[in-house]
């Protein structure tokens, strides 16, 4: 014969043998394990499965130990076989479903799970799921509190689609507070209900926040990723969430100054709606709002932190400024005289006539807007008119404001001089622990910027000289000792050019 018949008949007897025995392999290759039997004393029985779908049985594995049924498996890695009691799975497309029945004495627990892709946890045969996360994704975990008395029978399944593999389960006693948590507090004093998670998750136990004679406060839980203690269970202040309740005779004016690091809001109607409302991530900031009010209020303030610092605060104090007027301005645009004002969102105005005056005439109306007319903007309303009619003389204007019942009352008086530029003057923010920032549209020289209370006294003034188009200059009022509502006014060449209202936080 030929070498290359020999090679092929050498060949076909390979393939013979080796097609023999991988079929006397496969029939040894039997998967142990019922795939019902739950493990018990803290050891898991693994039901491991050749596909995604718990279908095509291969044998079982055991997770856990006699002392914890805590588990983290990664099944010797990625595209391996892993061996069972039975016949081993390729990592690629499988799934295992674990079973353990336990007893657990009377209290509070913490199930944590994860995995890499889904995984589910459930504590009743698999009828319902404590924690579902059944989809695929790279590895997660997810928890679930939950208070338990007895024996359960526990179930895990998990499954892997493609890429890394990774399945790990723990239990731990947890503290939890047991407090009615809708209830408020009175006499000035908070109740700060405090849970584990950014969303009111885990509930820990109540603080108090204020005294008796003041509700304000401030609180920074002890530093960042600091231990908070509570009435029941300490917390850990890196990704928490409080719910504060006050229930509070209020008759008058208000300014509500609420600051947060990070989401923060406030409500007046027991959380039906949120009259402060900057629920996100952010370094801390504040925000004010005020109000009109007369009667009993069931404020709630809710706040959560996600990570790094933290800070919550609280300042309710007797408003100064007018309950429906919130800042009235006007500047020359050219040939014409930009007017705009805002109210608050409380305000029952019926509507607004515009008056003009020269220095020797009384004023005059030359325009009327409806309440209706004004936009929403940062919990005010906003309105504009134009005077298309400014003659290059000195015009004074004023606001004549209707509310609903017909009573009348009047703005301040504002001047425009003919010889002022136009241009437009940003002061922001308007709310602030102290430094503020202008830009104007236009160069202006020999600029001083006064700072008045509400009483019309001066309390700071600073003289920044030329300010050139488009700049942004900080404006710093460091040794303001009593925080709350000022007039900042914008001079050129000792002429008022631009007014604005500003709150200062401390």
């Amino acid at each position: 014969m030929s070498p290359l018949i020999v090679m092929k008949i050498k060949l076909l007897i390979f393939v013979l043998f080796f097609a023999v025995n991988l079929k006397s392999y496969a029939k040894a290759c039997t998967p142990a394990g019922n795939q019902t039997t739950y493990g018990t004393g803290n050891v898991w029985i693994g039901y491991v499965y050749d596909n995604k779908n718990f279908t095509a049985y291969n044998g079982y594995v055991t997770e856990g130990n006699t002392g914890s049924p805590d588990f983290d498996e990664n099944f010797t890695g990625d595209y391996v076989n892993y061996t069972t009691n039975g016949c081993p799975v390729y990592t690629e497309t499988f799934s295992v479903r674990y079973k353990l029945t336990k007893t657990f004495s009377n209290g509070d627990y913490l199930f944590t799970v994860g995995g890499d892709d889904g995984f589910r946890l459930s504590l009743d045969g698999g009828s319902t799921w404590i924690i579902n996360n059944w989809s695929d994704q790279s590895y997660t975990t997810n928890t679930a509190a939950v208070h338990l008395n007895g024996s359960y029978n526990m179930v895990l399944e998990y499954y892997e689609n493609s890429g890394g593999n990774r399945v790990s389960f723990s239990v731990a006693p947890t503290c939890l507070g047991t407090e009615n948590q809708s209830v408020y507090g009175t006499g000035n004093v908070w109740r700060g209900y405090v849970y584990d998670g950014t969303n009111f998750n885990f509930y820990k136990g109540v603080v108090t926040e204020g005294i008796s004679t003041n509700p304000n406060f401030d609180e920074s839980f002890g530093g960042s990723n600091a231990t908070y203690s509570t009435s029941n269970c300490s917390t850990l202040t890196e990704t928490f969430s409080v719910r504060y309740r006050l229930r509070k005779y209020l008759n008058g004016n208000y300014i509500f100054i609420l600051g947060g690091d990070d989401g923060y809001r406030l409500s007046l109607d027991g959380g039906a709606t949120w009259v402060i409302n900057r629920w996100y991530d952010q370094s801390y900031n504040t925000f004010s709002y005020a109000a009109s009010l007369n009667g009993t209020y069931d404020m709630v303030i809710e706040y959560y932190e996600n990570s790094g610092g933290n800070r919550i605060s609280f300042s309710l104090s007797i408003g100064v400024l007018p309950v429906t007027l919130i800042s009235f301005d006007a500047q020359k645009d050219k040939n014409k005289v930009l007017l705009d004002w805002e109210t608050t969102t409380n305000s029952t105005t019926d509507h607004f006539e515009i008056e003009k005056s020269s220095s020797n005439s009384p004023f005059q109306n030359i325009g009327t807007i409806p309440a209706t007319a004004g936009t929403m903007s940062n919990n005010a309303i906003k309105y504009t008119f134009s005077d298309n009619n400014f003659s290059g003389n000195i015009s004074y204007y004023r606001l004549k404001m209707f509310d609903l019942s017909g009573t009348v009352s009047y703005s301040k008086t504002l001047s425009v001089h003919p010889d002022e530029t136009g241009n437009r003057i940003e002061v922001y923010p308007t709310i602030s622990e102290g430094t503020f920032y202008i830009k104007s549209s236009e160069r202006i020289t020999n600029t001083k910027i006064s700072l008045f209370d509400m009483n019309g006294k001066l309390v700071a003034e600073k003289k920044p000289g030329t300010l050139n188009a488009g700049t942004t200059v900080p404006l710093t009022f460091p040794n303001i000792i009593t925080k709350g509502v000022f007039v900042l006014r914008v001079y050129k060449d000792e002429v008022p050019i631009s007014t604005q209202k500003v709150i200062i936080t401390q």
